[in-house]
């Protein structure tokens, strides 16, 4: 039996959601005496390739061509096809990322496979591939039996536990060129806008600052960019704090923006709408900070403060701060 994963790169870095999807497939391979399959897509990423068999890999599958320099999904779900078609593996297993979300849907569409998308839990039962994934913004657990094989599943980031690299480990890489040409891609990538530098990415954080209607404006938002910044955090935002132009989409939690499961949550004038819970309900420890006691945040608050996040933000950090220093 044999699963292939697919690693999820930008800009050189992996992203870490690549290497927890890797070790589960690596654990579900252990336990049923398979193997584990990798495919790699870029331009000058042999190194990724031999960081995926530290990781657990027996066999990375390498599609070193300039047509993959640039995430794009056609020539990206055409190699995974490809990697599929060398493999046979009984199941093709995402980090469920923005970018792994999309190429898995549409291999999945493409090659008429059964898909379980943002799964927190997979297995194998009866020679059937189980996939465990929040549904009714996540106050239901629904497990999908796949039918088809393989398997098509995306793993939430932070579901699975980091695995450790172990540099001795052997493996073969079997180097691919390009699926297909330029003429059959109907994307470019013309340029990209960089992220302010220092910014912690949602997806990967451990602890998250994040900000809703309650910050009042844009300017609100800088008080959590400090206690951010002394814990190592990511800020977040509530749709509503995104809608009204406070901050950019790329900070939204919830059911229409990101899904994080980070260690700490802190949210700080949120009131913790449904939409809002689909997206952070699943943190480790939750703290909310806010003036309204009845607000549903502090329903799924490990603690909570019920005051002017204003007095009680600044406060903290300077109390972290001294602790720190």
């Amino acid at each position: 039996m044999s699963i292939l994963v697919w690693i999820d790169h930008f800009g050189g870095k992996v992203q870490s959601a690549s290497w927890e999807t890797l070790g589960k497939a690596r654990s579900l391979a252990d336990a049923t005496d398979g193997r584990v399959a990798v495919a790699v897509m870029g331009t000058d990423v042999r190194d990724i390739a031999e960081q995926a068999i530290a990781y657990g890999a027996d066999v990375v599958y390498l599609y070193d061509d300039p047509v993959y320099e640039h995430f794009r999904l056609e020539p990206y779900a055409a190699a995974v096809k490809d990697a599929t078609t060398s493999e046979n593996p009984a199941l093709l297993l995402f980090p469920a990322t923005t970018r792994g979300r999309d190429v898995s849907a549409l291999v999945a569409c493409q090659m008429d496979l059964g898909l379980a998308p943002d799964a927190q839990e997979v297995s194998f039962q009866d020679g059937k591939v189980l996939a465990e994934r929040p549904v009714y913004s996540g106050n239901l657990i629904a497990k999908v039996v796949v039918e088809t094989t393989p398997a098509v599943v995306s793993l939430r980031p932070r579901t699975a536990p980091m695995p450790e690299a172990d540099t001795s480990r052997q493996g073969e890489i079997v180097e691919k060129g390009a699926v297909i040409g330029e003429d059959a891609i109907t994307t470019q990538v013309l340029n990209f806008e960089e992220k302010a530098v220092g910014e912690v990415s949602l997806t990967d954080a451990r602890i998250i600052v994040s900000g809703g209607r309650g910050v009042k404006g844009p300017e609100g938002f800088e008080p959590l960019r400090e206690l951010a910044q002394l814990l190592g955090a990511a800020i977040g935002a509530s749709r509503a704090a995104v809608d009204a132009g406070w901050i950019s989409y790329d900070h939204q939690v919830g059911q229409t923006g990101k899904t994080v499961r980070p260690d700490l949550y802190i949210a700080c004038g949120i009131s913790g709408a449904i939409q809002h819970q689909a997206g952070m309900r699943e943190s480790k420890i939750i703290v909310a900070i806010n003036k309204d006691p009845d607000a549903p945040i502090f329903q799924i608050a490990d603690y909570g403060i019920v005051d002017d996040l204003f007095k009680i933000v600044p406060a903290l950090t300077e109390e972290l701060r001294k602790r720190l220093d």
